[in-house]
């Protein structure tokens, strides 16, 4: 088979998991469109915020799922069918990772409104490789557990994928040893590609960010709900 036929492949199985908008199922259930309240986003966060952490957690925990799920199971259908590819068992995680992202982001059936895709970014690197399971965990978390905010601590954690899939691909650490370059350089590449689309998503973010208005999350305290306002 096509090394490009199976990119195209993965890119368009990621998408069609990543349709599965978690966010919007679990508001219609609830009889509101979650893209018409708090931010207009159909992520985790704006979920917890408009309906509590309950239907938050769902909607994270869903949002993962849909992502891991197709990740590690191209990794298991190259290496037990597929075994000739196995240089590009990396690659095609993250191709099919990447669709996901952009189903999640840009589902046709909802205008190509959806959310920003953090969530199902984290549920790619669950499903990517173990050291970057590490690094998620340490970016996203340690920044949020000391600012409350759940934006800088995905920007940072974008950041940080991409820098860290950098080191490991320019100095061929652990399993990407051996690798062609050309297939190193593309995994950066599209690390890049999926990491600054999350950035961009997060541009008014950043405007509050630096304006000292951005609002804060807290997990243990009860936050504010209100269905009405789309100030954020």
């Amino acid at each position: 088979m096509n090394t490009i036929l199976l990119r195209g492949i993965c890119l368009v199985v990621g998408y069609l998991f990543g349709m599965i908008q978690t966010a919007y199922l679990y508001g219609r259930m609830k009889g509101i469109d979650i893209r018409e309240h708090g931010s207009g986003n159909a992520g985790t966060t704006n979920t917890l915020r408009v309906l509590g952490k309950k239907a938050g957690l769902i909607v994270f925990l869903g949002d993962l799922a849909k992502t891991i799920i197709p990740v590690l199971a191209v990794g298991f259908i190259i290496r037990a069918y597929l075994p000739e590819y196995e240089d590009y068992v990396f690659l095609l995680r993250l191709y099919t990772g990447f669709g996901a992202i952009l189903g999640h982001n840009f589902p046709f059936y909802l205008g190509f409104k959806g959310g920003k895709g953090i969530a199902a970014t984290g549920g790619m690197i669950l499903g990517f490789y173990w050291p970057f399971i590490i690094m998620g965990l340490a970016s996203f978390f340690g920044v949020f557990f000391i600012t409350h905010y759940v934006s800088l601590g995905s920007i940072v954690l974008m950041g940080a994928f991409f820098t860290m899939m950098c080191l490991m691909c320019g100095f061929e650490v652990g399993a990407f040893a051996g690798l062609p370059a050309a297939i190193l350089i593309e995994m950066c590449a599209v690390t890049f590609v999926i990491s600054a689309m999350a950035i961009y998503r997060h541009r008014e973010n950043i405007k509050r960010l630096l304006g000292h208005c951005e609002r804060k999350t807290y997990i243990l305290k009860k936050n504010k709900v209100d269905v009405e306002t789309k100030a954020e």
